[in-house]
């Protein structure tokens, strides 16, 4: 039985650690089935490894290193994949999209519960965010992409959002207030999408389209989300995107809106 779609997303780090090992096979001039048989392990394992599919331990990589006179380069690409790992610390079926997110030249993302994560204060994140690991990502993932040259943004905010409140009054304040400040900057577009029905309103996701035109998607799902980057998906979803854009408030009645309920809720 396949596993759910989310499940399949390999990790970018683990690709290319494994895409080292292959290069130092194929240097060595071994199958995959020879390597295997070095290093006391499947050739499937090997496979898996390769492919990005597996995390090895570190007497792998010893013995894989030895066999294939790298030098401690596979040592080294080990301790950059750990390294990485400790510092990006994405659920599973996220860990496709920062990628796509931090090299991309536009984003467009619909919030459908809370401030969209690139716009979120520290105060309001931690609230979100309580494991220390997880906050830390996302203010990492927050300045990544944020810096110069930044990415053109646009954001739809459903309007629930300025209502809800995310730990204290002076929290939403400060979070709403910082909403205003994003939305005068020039790369920047954030609307809100009045509490009406909307056919297309349904759950969160983000496009995050590339230099070349290239799109990837992620999607909130009931049980997580999944990163895409299937046509038909990134077809439809621009299509939703469109249409909300085209129901939200414009720049300005937005930044009217959000003044105004700063002021009558959260004063």
């Amino acid at each position: 039985m396949a596993l759910p779609r989310e499940k399949q997303v390999c990790s970018p780090e683990l690709r290319t650690f494994g895409a080292q090992i292959r290069k130092f096979r194929e240097i060595a001039k071994l199958t995959q089935t020879e390597l295997a048989s070095h290093v006391h392990v499947s050739r499937a394992y090997i496979s898996h490894v390769e492919l990005g599919k597996t995390r090895c331990r570190l007497d792998f990589a010893n013995r894989v290193d030895v066999v294939l006179h790298a030098d401690g380069k596979i040592i080294e690409a080990w301790n950059e994949l750990l390294q990485s790992i400790k510092s990006v610390k994405y659920a599973t079926y996220f860990v496709n999209f920062p990628k796509a997110e931090s090299t991309a030249n536009v984003l467009r993302a619909y919030e459908t519960h809370v401030v969209n994560g690139l716009f979120q204060t520290e105060a309001y994140a931690k609230v979100l965010l309580p494991d220390p690991d997880e906050f830390t990502t996302r203010i990492n993932r927050q300045t990544h992409v944020m810096s110069d040259p930044a990415p053109k943004i646009f954001v739809v905010l459903d309007e629930s959002i300025l209502y809800r409140q995310v730990g204290t009054p002076e929290v939403m304040r400060e979070q709403l207030e910082h909403l205003l400040k994003l939305s005068e900057l020039p790369g920047i577009r954030l609307q809100v999408l009045p509490i009406v029905y909307v056919k297309e309103a349904r759950a969160a996701f983000a496009i995050a389209t590339q230099a070349n035109r290239s799109d990837a998607a992620y999607m909130v799902t009931g049980a997580g989300g999944l990163t895409s980057a299937d046509p038909a998906d990134l077809a439809n979803l621009n299509e939703r995107f469109a249409s909300l854009q085209a129901e939200a408030l414009n720049v300005r009645d937005t930044r009217a809106l959000i003044r105004k309920v700063i002021d009558e809720r959260w004063t």
